[in-house]
């Protein structure tokens, strides 16, 4: 009998396991495929690592801003492709060693779940059964394919799987879709000098996100060539040309090399015996804040719960399920989960937004400015501005960042940490920044209110 029963390896089920098992519970995880799951082999990190070579491109290509001249600057797709699979084999191969570390039995196959009660949970892999006295159900999410009108068997449409298995660069490239993913791979195909044209059905790429921050990088990118054509809805999709309509309902039609399908995931509850369990669905998996689902000894975390389809959700969701399995209080916050845009530059965000606060009615104040108003952003962003709002409770606690800037994403944990423990803008304000950072400009936009 296990203590406890992971379906999944990815960002929730191996932190999870991690956990678990470090604490001393026998610990059984199902991965039919690579340990990491989709963040780790088809998305956050192989996409991060395609982005940081195209960084470095765009670094060289502009040296001369800095001082510095490179000639023949050139980039060889099959090498930054070969270094996306190094990387993610070194931190799969690192996973592995956590689970040996901390005694976790990793079975590689699917796993079934057979029959389950309030005592213990019955799951068959191949020939061999598993008994457990809790599950953790870490699934994931799968590409979102519409039902548009030639889709099925193309081979020039591509999710966010095939694209990163590209060995050769496409010509031209068309997104369906403007959200993370599908800006992302813009960024990186545009830094590469591909034709690329986003097609988005909303008013502005990012839904979500800050309207204004969204507006300023679609502009960047319009200025580099990315075409983008919003509220416009695909109707069909002819070989290598895609038929759509805009907001008047007009027809027009695009060619791409190659089509990116990037319109969104959705939970995976198939195929892994769901159904034979009493378990709640609502648009994923239903659970409460202690990652509970309506059986008291079954959890679900990441983004099979259909709620925030983000990796380091995923782990702290993870990490919830498992202090509640061993006794110990906890409970899952969501209001300063931080989102980021690895573009270039690069927007960071956490808590709400203008238009979210706006909404619900909630008074704020807000402070705006431009990134240059730290010495370090100036110093190593030549003729860029960037942003920074952060909001402001009538209370004076944070509700929100947003950011457009590089480096942003490695101190916007400052915004969470100040959100999650509910601090004033007067003890951030007495906190002491190192100089010279980005990071100074959230102390800099304290004083702005």
């Amino acid at each position: 009998m296990y203590d406890l029963a992971i379906i999944g390896g990815g960002p929730a089920g191996y932190v999870a396991a991690e956990n678990a098992g470090a604490k001393g519970l026998k610990v059984v995880l199902f991965e039919k495929k690579e340990l990491g799951g989709v963040c780790l082999n088809e998305g956050c990190i192989p996409t991060k690592t395609l982005l940081y070579s195209a960084k470095m491109y765009d670094h060289a290509q502009g040296g001369k801003k800095y001082g510095i001249t490179a000639e023949n600057v050139a980039y060889d797709f099959k090498k930054i492709a070969d270094r996306k699979t190094k990387v993610v084999r070194k931190l799969v191969a690192g996973i592995k060693m956590k689970m040996e570390h901390n005694n976790v039995e990793v079975v590689r196959s699917d796993a079934y779940i057979k029959e389950g009660d309030t005592q213990s949970i019955l799951i068959t892999s191949g020939d061999n059964e598993y008994r457990a006295k809790n599950l953790l159900v870490c699934t994931g999410s799968e590409a979102f394919i519409p039902p548009i009108p030639g889709v099925q068997d193309n081979d020039a449409i591509l999710t966010n799987r095939e694209i990163l298995s590209l060995t050769t660069a496409p010509e031209s490239l068309v997104i369906i879709g403007g959200g993370v993913i599908g800006m992302e791979f813009a960024s990186f195909y545009n830094s590469l000098g591909i034709e690329v044209t986003v097609i988005e059905m909303l008013p502005e790429i990012l839904g979500g996100l800050d309207k204004e921050i969204s507006e300023m990088l679609r502009a960047i990118y319009a200025k580099r060539g990315v075409k983008f054509n919003l509220s416009c809805k695909v109707t069909a999709i002819d070989a290598h040309t895609v038929h759509y309509t805009d907001a008047e309902g007009n027809a027009h039609s695009v060619e791409g090399d190659k089509i990116l399908m990037s319109v969104g995931r959705r939970p995976v509850l198939k195929g892994f015996g769901l159904e034979n369990i009493a378990v709640e669905i609502e648009r994923g998996i239903k659970v409460n804040s202690r990652m509970q689902t309506s059986m008291p000894n079954v959890y679900a975390a990441g983004d099979v719960t259909g709620f925030s389809l983000l990796a380091h959700t995923a782990s702290r969701e993870g990490e919830v399920a498992v202090n509640n399995i061993l006794g110990t209080e906890d409970h899952m916050e969501y209001n300063a989960i931080p989102g980021i845009v690895y573009t270039n530059p690069e927007v960071s965000s956490v808590g709400l937004t203008e238009e979210q606060a706006q909404a619900q009615g909630i008074e704020y104040s807000i402070s705006k400015l431009p990134m240059t108003y730290a010495g370090r952003f100036v110093a190593e962003n030549e003729g860029v501005t960037g942003l920074c709002k952060i909001l402001v409770s009538s209370d004076d606690k944070v509700l929100g960042a947003h950011l457009l800037g590089n480096t942003s994403s490695e101190f916007i944990c400052a915004v969470c940490m100040a959100i999650t423990n509910g601090l004033s803008v007067q003890d951030i304000r007495r906190t002491v920044f190192p100089h010279p950072t980005a990071c100074e400009i959230i102390k800099e936009g304290m004083f702005e209110l």
